[in-house]
């Protein structure tokens, strides 16, 4: 690994806070790319559990360098109140191990207004989202009316900015919503006051980044949500406001795609997926709510029950192509113990044919009906298995056939939530 990326294979929640920790051992650096504090990353190392949003996974080893880039959006109290929590609990937080860069774009108080309110007004047609401003805030950087940390970090510009944003977004919370307007005074002080904070950790990353590279340093690329959480690639409009899949790498961390070297896409053993849109595989049952409680799966940032079913190795075979996975860590394989079978989706029945890929409409992809294999299950317990040829035999040819279907090798099984329950299969 010279310069890598994580990311999430399928909706999110795929387990990449744990996989970006166990993989940060082996790094110098660790880039966070896009995305927001609507992430949830879980980290468990021995007994304890860190719960981490906005701030690289990385930051739990003392001795790397976490950055998060452009391509993220910040919310300036998110961001140091996390701080605050992974001091508390014993973890070093300073200018020295910590940047962010100066193109980041803040999060404002009336892009978290504006979110709760556009999602309560679409009544039925909600897309889902946590609420936290981040869509608003992507939404100002492309209208290019965004204030980004360079901007924060001048009074002037600021002030300048903040006023004519806030003349907008006001006559849009009260004329349009009926809301209540904010005061410019009170939103001016308060973000000068993240300004002098966050002037210490502020850098041009993409120079840190390119230096650190041609210094022979091993850089580690994290990602949040998923691939059909992605702007373009996802189940839009049912996604994000970033782009989830590797290429959003080069935008949002300001490395050119001739420095990376490979990208390994999180999934679990089975698909899960927060909030409305089409999901294939998913089982509205007893076996769907076995999964739920044994897995879980709840979200780190909503608490929201995530809906259930089996893998679908169509999402695996689209994610490996359009991000160029170049192998799968598979993790949560412990929760399907115990079940006499498992399944896995290997096509499609849509319009009379067998597809492999996923359609663009979401009509077309509510139409699609899942092919499934079925798969001896394995009734061992294998949270404490340490190596591959300790995992039952029924639980390999299920890896195994991942493998034969996406064309992309397992190089990482997680049979548990700690740092000391990944196994690694091959090289990455």
């Amino acid at each position: 690994m010279s310069a890598f990326i994580v990311l999430g294979a399928q909706w999110g929640d795929e387990g990449k806070g744990k996989m970006t920790d166990y993989l940060a051992e082996g790094a110098d650096v660790v880039v966070r790319f896009q995305g927001g504090n609507n992430a949830g990353h879980t980290v468990e190392v021995g007994e304890k559990q860190y719960k981490l949003h906005l701030i690289p996974s990385g930051i739990l080893y003392k001795d790397k360098l976490n950055i998060i880039g452009n391509g993220v959006v910040l919310d300036p109290k998110a961001f140091f109140e996390e701080i605050e929590y992974l001091k508390e609990n014993g973890v070093k937080v300073t200018e020295d191990n910590l940047m962010v860069s100066d193109r980041t774009q803040v999060i404002m108080p009336y892009h978290k207004i504006l979110d709760g309110i556009k999602e309560k007004s679409r009544g039925k047609k909600d897309i889902g989202t946590t609420g936290k401003g981040i869509g608003p805030c992507y939404t100002d950087k492309m209208e290019r009316s965004g204030i980004r940390v360079c901007d924060l970090l001048h009074k002037d510009v600021f002030y300048e900015n903040l006023k004519k944003n806030l003349e907008v977004k006001n006559a849009i919370i009260t004329k349009v919503y009926g809301g209540d307007p904010l005061d410019f005074e009170t939103v001016y002080k308060e973000y000068c006051g993240y300004a002098e904070k966050l002037k210490p950790f502020v850098r041009e990353i993409s120079v840190e980044i390119d230096k650190n590279i041609k210094n022979g340093k091993k850089i580690l690329f994290e990602g949040a949500q998923g691939t059909l959480l992605d702007i373009d690639y996802g189940t839009y409009p049912y996604v994000t406001s970033s782009s989830t899949i590797a290429g959003g790498v080069c935008i949002g961390a300001g490395v050119g795609p001739t420095m990376i070297n490979g990208a390994v896409g999180i999934a679990k053993a089975y698909t899960t997926r927060v909030g409305k849109g089409p999901f294939p595989t998913e089982l509205n049952d007893e076996t769907g709510n076995w999964i739920r409680e044994q897995g879980h799966e709840y979200g780190v940032t909503t608490g929201r029950a995530r809906r259930c079913g089996w893998l679908d190795l169509v999402i695996l075979k689209t994610s490996s192509r359009v991000s160029g996975l170049t192998s799968f860590a598979v993790t949560k394989i412990d929760t399907l113990g115990g079940l006499k079978k498992v399944k896995a989706c290997v096509g499609y029945k849509f319009n009379g044919k067998v597809i492999d890929y996923i359609p663009a409409s979401l009509e077309d992809l509510a139409e699609c009906e899942p092919v499934y294999e079925e798969f001896d299950g394995w009734d061992e317990s294998i949270k404490d298995a340490r190596d591959y040829k300790s995992l039952p035999e029924n639980a390999k040819k299920f890896i195994k056939r991942i493998e034969e279907f996406t064309g992309t090798k397992v190089s990482i099984v997680s049979v548990g939530p700690g740092r000391d329950q990944t196994i690694k299969v091959s090289e990455l």
